[in-house]
């Protein structure tokens, strides 16, 4: 779950190009020339709707792939997001393709009855109608209290199904696949499509189940908060850089898709183990309390782009974190503490009760260690609080930061609104957004 806003423009514009190019390669082929026009601009448009979007949908498999390469200069949560969007746009053209044509031309679509349509066009029909399910699911996964592992394995069955049938629909009703050398490149997708399914669903699955992890220690903090305290397979070790995060799979196979991402806590200075800070806030997080000591764990990792070694030259570094937000900047800080880093630094720490905040015995003794000074922002302040209470806004920080403060990176990770607020009162104290650097929190 990480984002960082500074990367080179060459990566970025590199795999820009690269999904444009993937996106709109077969439209173009496929339209040239073709011997399937002579019906008007709206049936041509609606054609070219058609194929730009169903190789969106196809592309949506590579963006959900993990591949690090790729997310490195985004963040695999912004991948995420984009994904996301992405989708819900090539949908807009796949229904824009059905209803020009359905308004155009309503009798090349043919009958709607199964029984007596061909089944190709029953085939888009259907598969519209999955690629539509499999959006509503999506957007509305929360209102209906659809458990995340639950849809993670219906989204995966529905799209798969969805993409399957409309690859019968484009091969039956292909009037622009006029040419061999296109009926080809349209099958290349087709088994990149495959191909990647098989990379996500038993490749990767199968890579993860070869190194077991043991479950040390489960450990409870303030805020019900637990942490897992998790041990590599004999003369193994995760070498990761602080504020990485990794997928965690508990009491199910690496193959059953029950997997879950959780920022890494533990300083990257020490190992072979790592330290997971979960908070019961789920299905899955509420059941953390009860693994015990000696389950296996299954570990997909490091992922992410958020953290402080992505900025060696900092002058110094400004953490604001927001609950379990904490998790990824305490990586941080325990870091730091490790090697002895004494740029000065200050912590925004927001939670709703003064019993509820997590690591704060920690912080205290971090403090010294390093040059950390520690804010604390409570919504429900006890009696007697003397301390900052509320919302972390501009004013706040300003009380708290030096003049200087613009020089500084700014690291931010907790719940979507505080992450919004504050980026905004960032910007009214003139901060660079380049150096402002946020952790999606609910990407998932």
């Amino acid at each position: 779950m990480a984002t960082s806003h500074r990367h080179t423009t060459r990566d970025v514009l590199l795999w820009l190009g690269i999904y444009v190019a993937a996106v709109t390669l077969p439209l173009f082929a496929l339209l040239a020339g073709s011997t399937g026009a002579g019906r008007g601009w709206a049936w041509d448009f609606a054609m070219a709707l058609g194929y730009a979007g169903l190789a969106m949908l196809g592309v949506q498999f590579a963006l959900t792939a993990r591949f690090r390469r790729a997310t490195a200069p985004f963040g695999i949560d912004i991948i995420y997001y984009f994904h996301r969007y992405l989708a819900l746009l090539a949908l807009a053209l796949v229904l824009a393709h059905y209803l020009i044509l359905r308004w155009h031309n309503p009798a090349a679509l043919g009958a709607a009855d199964p029984r007596s349509a061909p089944g190709y066009m029953s085939a888009g029909r259907l598969a519209l109608a999955l690629f539509v399910l499999v959006s509503v699911l999506s957007l509305a996964r929360r209102g209906l209290r659809l458990e995340y592992d639950r849809w993670r394995v219906l989204h995966a069955a529905l799209a798969t199904a969805a993409l399957a049938l409309a690859l019968w629909h484009l091969a039956g009703s292909g009037r622009y696949l006029d040419s061999a050398w296109k009926q080809a490149l349209w099958a290349v997708y087709g088994a990149f499509w495959i191909g990647l399914i098989a990379y996500v669903r038993v490749f990767r699955p199968w890579r993860v189940s070869r190194s077991p992890w043991r479950v040390g220690r489960v450990r409870p903090e303030r805020g019900r908060v637990w942490t897992l305290e998790l041990e590599p397979p004999p003369g193994q070790s995760l070498r990761f850089s602080p504020g990485q995060f990794a997928w965690l799979t508990l009491r199910a196979s690496p193959f059953a898709m029950k997997e879950h991402p959780f920022s890494i806590a533990s300083s990257a200075e020490r190992g072979p183990g790592i330290e997971l800070s979960i908070k019961a806030l789920g299905d899955f997080s509420s059941g953390i309390k009860d693994i015990a000591v000696g389950e296996t764990a299954w570990l997909d990792a490091p992922y992410g782009t958020f953290g402080i070694d992505r900025h060696p030259d900092a002058p110094g570094f400004v953490f604001i974190a927001g609950g379990i937000g904490i998790a990824p900047l305490l990586s941080m800080l325990r870091t730091l503490a490790d090697r002895h880093d004494r740029r000065p630094l200050w912590l925004f720490y927001g939670n709703r009760a003064w019993e509820r905040v997590a690591f704060r015995e920690e912080l205290e003794r971090l403090a010294p260690a390093l040059d950390l000074r520690v804010v604390h922002v409570l919504l429900e302040p006890p009696p007697g609080w003397a301390g900052e209470q509320g919302y972390i806004t501009s004013d706040l920080l300003a009380r708290h930061l030096p003049a200087r403060r613009t020089e500084f990176e700014y690291l931010m990770c907790g719940p979507t609104p505080m992450t919004v607020s504050v980026e905004r009162s960032l910007a009214a104290l003139s901060v660079p957004v380049r150096q402002v650097h946020s952790e999606i929190f609910d990407w998932v």
